[in-house]
């Protein structure tokens, strides 16, 4: 049995159950001899870390693995957002980046998550490299390292504070004078993440008059998961309607996923988001270029590209099969239901921090409230509503779904089922525009749901009508 292994985002554990200083330092050496292997080592790794408890010392346990490899490490001399990180690679041209974060997860978790030398998260072709040799690793205990005093003087070992050049790479892509001429109100939830001291400063850079929660030190984020979801933003929402904001943004742990409150206090989903950045970009921004979503993303952003005769691109879960579409220049936007979202220019890694700023620059051109942009989406594409539920299973199988791959039903809710799509899961493209998707987790027995559709009532029967098919493949 592994005892590493790597995930969509890189490797998780708990902290001292499997996440340990010796694991961290087996990792580390895993990922400096896959560098070596493919002549990566010489250009160095940017080293990083969150807010969470200890990643800070973690961090150094990485950076004295690679000095003992002769790699040099870029180490951050504070907690950094992981786009941040993913921007200094391209700046530096380094090997990659290893990033010490378990991202929106609880606080007992940690992690370690490897870049690729173009900023984008490692593929699965290169983390699986890793991971079979980490897990050789365990049973020998063998990995070189130095002190940090060592490191240092072979200059094997710079601490940079990347803050400035990512700021003055956002100005080369937002209309910072359109948000400042709009002088806007904004609510931001730091979520005790690595956001802090990032964007509440670019947002004050760009003359905007913000209120600012949970911005020290917690390493328990005050008793929840750092995830912005709905309802977790409980204060934000209260923040945004008493200080009469224009808008609430709020960053997961390490900044790379977002949340959006509109100025009454309602959370707009991040598909929706997607799709009205989408349409900002090509309809006010002239922009040109194709869209990127996972399997699990709203189907609008394909209407709005039927529009704009612009190509759509379906991927797996996981940023990183975007981030690689982003890299070879194909789509101008990708994005995913879980708000991860970048676009072309820019890192090929999500960006909570840029999807707020691009979502204020358009609230401050078009000088509307996002309820209203989404109003006027659905006008001029129809309405589409989704919805995700996650239905624990004991016993479920792999098998059990592939069955439905093999004999597909005809009908679902009423619907006919026009195609079948297996793509890490199974997805049932239906009339009318309607799907549906059932894709099994990889750490626990649960099948996550997965619909969209025109109106309410019928989303409702299209996630019953799920649930049955998800119980019947057991």
């Amino acid at each position: 049995m592994n005892i590493i292994r790597f995930g969509t985002s890189g490797w998780r554990g708990i902290i001292a159950e499997d996440f340990t200083s010796e694991n961290v330092r087996i990792v580390t050496q895993a990922i400096a001899d896959y560098l070596k292997a493919h002549k990566e080592a010489q250009k160095g790794l940017i080293v990083g870390y969150d807010a969470r408890f200890m990643s800070a010392r973690f961090a150094s346990e990485v950076a004295r693995v690679l000095a003992g490899n002769n790699i040099k490490s870029f180490l951050t001399k504070s907690h950094a957002p992981t786009p941040v990180i993913a921007f200094e690679i391209i700046r530096r041209k380094t090997g990659g980046a290893i990033n010490v974060t378990a991202s929106h997860n609880p606080p007992e978790y940690n992690g370690l998550k490897f870049s690729s030398s173009s900023g984008e998260p490692a593929l699965p072709i290169i983390t699986k490299e890793i991971e079979k040799r980490a897990n050789e690793m365990i049973m020998e205990v063998a990995y070189s390292e130095v002190s940090i005093e060592e490191a240092r003087r072979r200059n094997l070992l710079e601490e940079i504070e990347p803050f400035q050049y990512y700021a003055d790479g956002l100005h080369q892509i937002i209309d910072i004078d359109a948000i400042k001429n709009a002088k806007l109100e904004i609510a931001v939830d730091l979520m005790y993440g690595a956001a802090r001291g990032y964007i509440d400063r670019i947002l004050e850079g760009a003359g905007c008059s913000i209120s600012v929660l949970n911005d020290s030190t917690n390493p328990y984020f005050g008793g929840r998961a750092p995830d912005p979801l709905e309802e977790n933003l409980a204060m934000l929402i209260k923040m945004v309607k008493e200080n009469k904001c224009d808008l609430g943004f709020a960053l997961d742990g390490d900044a790379d996923r977002f949340g959006i409150v509109d100025c009454d206090g309602t959370f707009i989903e991040p598909n929706y988001i997607l799709a009205m950045l989408f349409d900002y970009m090509l309809r006010v921004k002239g922009m040109k270029g194709g869209v990127a979503r996972s399997i699990a993303t709203s189907h609008l952003v394909d209407a709005i590209a039927r529009q704009y005769n612009m190509p759509v691109y379906e991927t797996p879960v996981g940023f990183k099969y975007i981030g690689e579409l982003i890299t070879t220049g194909k789509i101008l936007i990708g994005g995913e239901e879980s708000a991860g979202l970048s676009i072309k220019g820019h890192v090929p890694e999500k960006d909570g921090m840029l999807t707020c700023m691009l979502v204020a620059e358009m609230v401050a051109h078009e000088g509307k409230s996002l309820k209203e942009l989404l109003s006027d989406l659905y006008k001029r594409f129809g309405k589409f509503v989704t919805k995700r539920e996650d239905i624990r299973i004991d016993n479920i199988s792999r098998g059990g779904l592939a069955k439905l791959l093999s004999k597909p039903p005809k009908m679902i809710a009423g619907l006919s089922v026009e195609e079948t799509r297996d793509v890490g899961g199974v997805k049932f493209l239906l009339e009318g525009g309607a799907w549906l998707l059932m894709r099994e987790s990889g750490t626990e027995p649960v099948v996550r749901l997965y619909g969209e559709a025109r109106d309410e009532d019928e989303l409702e029967l299209l996630i019953k009508a799920g649930k049955e098919l998800a119980y019947g493949a057991k």
